[in-house]
């Protein structure tokens, strides 16, 4: 990726002027997308970008218990088909294994093994030693504060995520016509 791509845009107006500021917002979060994708790039050089991309997967087995394919699906607000594809390179590499589901028998649940419980130890690591080396010459009050609010914009977005769904999936005037 062209380091140009990555560097920051320019500066939209001042403070205080609320729509410079959503305008920078907005062109900030496109460059992060930008740096995380070639942040994934870098780290699956050379290995199995399948099984990387897969292990998103554990996270939630990991902080919620065993989930069923479907609901596993919906949390990570991904296709079943893709999902489907990355439970059996999960399984296969038997981080993830499949069990019959207790209050129904003809579903099963997916369980993280120890094998994948270590998978997501290590990446909680690694993740937190970039983040440590990324953020080392940040004051604690700068690094709490953006620890802070990007935890309520994360969150105001997960919120506003049913909302997009709808509005993208009504037709517009122009479709009517």
């Amino acid at each position: 990726m062209p380091d140009s791509l990555l560097a920051p845009a320019p500066r939209a107006p001042g403070p205080g002027d609320r729509r410079g500021d959503v305008h920078t917002v907005s062109d900030q979060m496109a460059r992060l997308m930008r740096v995380i994708h070639a942040l994934k790039t870098a780290v699956t050089a050379g290995g199995d970008s399948r099984e990387r991309a897969a292990h998103v997967l554990l996270f939630p087995l990991v902080r919620l218990g065993p989930q069923r394919q479907s609901a596993l699906a919906e949390m990570v607000h991904a296709d079943p088909s893709t999902v489907s594809r990355h439970v059996t390179v999960l399984v296969d590499a038997g981080l993830v294994q499949r069990v019959a589901d207790a209050h129904d028998g003809r579903a099963s649940q997916l369980v993280i093994t120890p094998a994948g419980e270590d998978v997501v130890a290590a990446m909680h690591r690694e993740r937190e030693a970039l983040f440590e080396s990324v953020t080392a010459d940040w004051s604690d009050e700068d690094l709490t504060t953006f620890g802070d609010l990007l935890e309520r914009f994360v969150g105001d977005l997960a919120d506003a995520l049913p909302g997009v769904a709808a509005t993208l999936s009504r037709p517009t005037p122009e479709k009517d016509r």
